[in-house]
């Protein structure tokens, strides 16, 4: 198979006139009524920051033009990954996670010897986190959603999930909404407790517990299963992939599940030790499906893409989309397919180092 590019890669949502200018981990989906929704973390000043919020922008043209991002999940805390899912006639779901305000100081402190820059970004850093609250931590601190039964025009109250996921759940063709995603971590740090796990979500955002993903192993060493994200192919079957890191590993993972995701066959790992994650799945109008990824290993950075003809028993792999030698801070790629049957993908890059990262899109097809 071969790539053959539409569009090149160009930048759709930025702020590059004020130092909130960083946006990260995107998605993309089209709603029920039709436009394009791409969301991401936007208005931050870097890749670990407290100012995160959980964006989105439309475009009501198929990606050619899209209106500016405005805030959907805009806690008191760093919003960091925004997912994006219709379900059943007019639901849309929207999802995003956040870390404790004493992780954002760790990651951040003011330390004497600092060069003056970094310590007057810090300084900032730190000052906004003084106001805030335990109060507000315990209310917002978690894997968050909203939910929407006008397409995606209005939301309901931000609520807590058990699981996060920089993709968002799956919406299954009963209408219904499945939830694969890591165990929520409040300071994201890896843990021997570590599960993808299954929970279902019910019409009145309340959540059930459905079944995990079998824990992957390097000889005595558990791998951290995180950022999943899981479909459902034609037969029923629930297809997931998930990132596998820790121990010098930094790649894809695959599992399936047949009974609605109670149990999960043992993970098998689709690429390279370094090959690349985390990815998002899509099931293209020509039977096709594929799974984007971000390759972090350089000197060329990107974004790359494995296609399988026989719905995810085989995978033709490291089809490259989009490279670039300026940094590994990249990736979280997502794609929609287009009226005219190519995909749109969206991902996070940055143009220069120092600099901030943007959100780009491209148009391709597979020939």
């Amino acid at each position: 198979m071969k790539i053959n590019i539409i569009e090149e890669a160009r930048t759709i949502i930025e702020n590059p006139a004020s130092h909130h200018d960083y946006f990260g981990w995107p998605s993309v989906a089209r709603l029920p009524g039709g436009e394009l929704a791409v969301v991401c973390s936007g208005y931050r000043c870097g890749h670990v920051c407290p100012f995160g919020k959980a964006v989105m922008a439309l475009s009501f043209d198929e990606g050619k033009t899209y209106t500016g991002a405005w805030p959907v999940i805009d806690t008191p805390l760093d919003d960091r990954d925004a997912g994006v899912v219709p379900f059943g006639e007019n639901g849309v779901i929207f999802t995003s996670f956040n870390n404790t305000h004493e992780a954002q100081r760790n990651w951040n402190p003011v330390e004497d010897g600092q060069e003056p820059a970094l310590r007057r970004r810090n300084a900032y850093y730190n000052a906004y986190l003084d106001t805030v609250t335990d109060e507000e931590e315990k209310q917002y601190l978690g894997a968050t959603y909203r939910l929407s039964y006008d397409g995606g025009r209005t939301f309901g109250e931000i609520r807590i999930s058990p699981v996060t996921s920089p993709h968002g759940p799956t919406a299954l063709r009963d209408g219904s909404i499945l939830w694969v995603g890591r165990a929520f971590s409040a300071d994201d740090s890896f843990a021997e407790k570590d599960l993808i796990e299954a929970w279902r979500v019910n019409r009145d955002g309340s959540m059930e517990y459905v079944g995990a993903v079998p824990p992957v192993y390097r000889g005595e060493n558990k791998i951290c299963a995180c950022e999943p994200h899981t479909i459902e192919l034609p037969d029923g079957r629930l297809l997931c992939h998930f990132r596998g890191e820790r121990y010098g590993y930094f790649t894809t993972f695959q599992t399936v599940s047949d009974d609605g995701g109670k149990t999960w066959s043992a993970p098998e790992q689709l690429l390279e030790q370094h090959g690349g994650a985390p990815a998002h799945l899509c099931l293209h109008s020509s039977g096709l499906l594929v799974s984007v990824y971000g390759y972090r290993t350089g000197p060329l950075y990107g974004i790359r893409a494995m296609v399988s003809e026989d719905l995810g028993k085989t995978w033709e792999k490291d089809l490259i989309l989009w490279e670039t030698p300026v940094s590994g801070d990249l990736g979280y790629p997502a794609s929609v397919e287009l009226h005219d049957g190519s995909l749109l993908t969206v991902f996070y890059a940055k143009d220069r180092e120092p600099g901030a990262a943007v959100i780009k899109q491209m148009i391709w097809k597979i020939v």
